[in-house]
């Protein structure tokens, strides 16, 4: 069974493409066949295997708008790892199929329609996602099976993991019933600080009182995971395994995998 791996929150800059694309580079040396599947028009996904996103004539944006086949939008980034990339072309996505609702009848149904034909040709599915909930979240929490929540312990973060757990319970009741929390991971963390580990154990408290894992594994603050796509043009996962820093990914994998 192909799991599909949603990484998504409502906030920004809490490490969804980095936890995405090492996961993925973790995945894949264990032998897995891996494809990321990017809906942030930013395209950080495609740059952190050092490719230009606005290089790519088809993307997302054009299997679900134009329904092109999957597959010639599909490009290999590395051994075991494929790439359906985005580009500035998604920021468009929510406008051009909200004007033409006759035409999109299941607006928030596009991804299921067009990707579950070739989900099983991969072991992972990891969906890298924009920092909103709009209708491009609506499609991939429409479509996937787990959603694993990043959580960066800084002043209101706890109010962007309560909104975005409601919008996960809202489209499992409406439209994605086999959708499940995964499970959320700290990121971003600095152990020395007091606000890090009081909102952790706000974070930690919170959910257990609603049945929800919180992954012990604790992605660190470190330049290192940037510096590796600066330099290398590969996630860290990829270039450093044997950094400590960069065995989070591996520990968080085999949580992810003893959880799902």
């Amino acid at each position: 069974m192909t799991r599909v791996i949603a990484v998504s929150t409502n906030k920004g800059g809490v490490l969804k493409t980095s936890i995405t694309t090492n996961l993925a580079g973790v995945y894949s040396l264990e032998g897995k066949k891996v494809l990321i599947i990017d809906t942030d028009n930013q395209g950080n996904a495609a740059l952190s295997f050092g490719l230009n996103p606005d290089n790519f004539d088809s993307t997302i944006y054009d299997v679900l708008v134009d329904g092109l086949p999957p597959n010639q939008a599909i490009v290999n980034a590395y051994e075991n790892i494929d790439l359906m990339p985005c580009n500035d072309d998604m920021a468009f996505f929510e406008f051009d199929i909200l004007t033409k609702i006759n035409q999109y009848p299941q607006p928030f149904q596009l991804m299921r329609k067009h990707l579950e034909p070739i989900l099983s040709n991969y072991d992972v599915v990891l969906i890298d996602t924009p920092p909103n909930l709009g209708l491009t979240q609506g499609n991939v929490l429409s479509f996937a099976d787990h959603v694993l929540i990043p959580f960066q312990p800084e002043s209101y973060s706890m109010r962007s993991l309560v909104k975005i757990l409601k919008a996960i319970d809202d489209f499992k009741e409406r439209f994605n019933q086999g959708l499940s929390v995964l499970g959320v991971v700290a990121t971003l963390v600095d152990r020395r600080t007091y606000l890090h580990s009081q909102i952790l154990q706000e974070c930690r408290a919170y959910c257990i009182n609603n049945g929800i894992t919180l992954f012990d594994t604790i992605i660190p603050r470190t330049v290192r995971f940037a510096s590796s796509v600066a330099m290398d043009g590969l996630p860290a996962t990829l270039t450093d395994r044997n950094n400590p820093l960069i065995a989070s990914y591996f520990e968080l994998a085999k949580e992810m995998d003893a959880d799902g």
